[in-house]
């Protein structure tokens, strides 16, 4: 996103464009763009695009489950937006992870009850920490939605959550150099 005045877009894994709003290029029209997410009008279909992911026009994967694409960063690692319990979070994907790993600012901006959850100690990065299991009604990630899934919430020194492996056991996944692409199992 440029602003509210442009949103840039990748096709097919072609070179990023510019496209302002009320201009279209290559069947993609771009109708409004706000801080995370642009409104697109493609081939006719109204779209809201959440920056960071990557979506098939055909809507899923060829077996028709639920799929999204995503592209790394920078610094080879994949970061995007998605929903827990409907609220907003950052996710970066970490096989390391044995579950799903919401920093606690996140949890509390997102009004988990976490602290009624079983009280842990998780083995981190940076060394052991407490931490609260908690079970999540929805986490979304582009088309993909998983309902009850376990998770911690780790209070202190997690800078961003962490979509580890209670989430990604339940999906397929495939890397094709820069871009991984998930689809969900069952």
């Amino acid at each position: 996103m440029i602003g509210d005045k442009a949103a840039i877009v990748a096709i097919d894994g072609g070179e990023p464009k510019t496209i302002k709003v009320g201009q279209s290029w290559r069947g993609i029209s771009v109708v409004s763009v706000e801080k995370d997410r642009a409104t697109v009008d493609i081939d006719g279909k109204r779209r809201v695009l959440q920056r960071g992911l990557h979506y098939r026009s055909s809507g899923g994967a060829p077996t028709g489950r639920q799929s999204v694409k995503l592209a790394a960063d920078s610094r080879g690692h994949f970061v995007s937006d998605g929903t827990i319990n409907g609220s907003h979070i950052r996710f970066m994907v970490d096989t390391g992870a044995s579950a799903i790993a919401i920093p606690g600012a996140d949890a509390q901006r997102m009004g988990l009850d976490y602290r009624k959850g079983e009280r842990v100690t998780v083995q981190t990065a940076n060394g052991p920490t407490i931490a609260f299991a908690v079970r999540l009604d929805t986490v979304r990630l582009g088309a993909i939605e998983l309902q009850g899934v376990d998770a911690f919430v780790v209070e202190r020194g997690l800078g961003i959550a962490l979509l580890g492996m209670t989430f990604l056991n339940r999906v397929e996944m495939k890397r094709d150099g820069p871009v991984m692409t998930l689809t969900r199992l069952f």
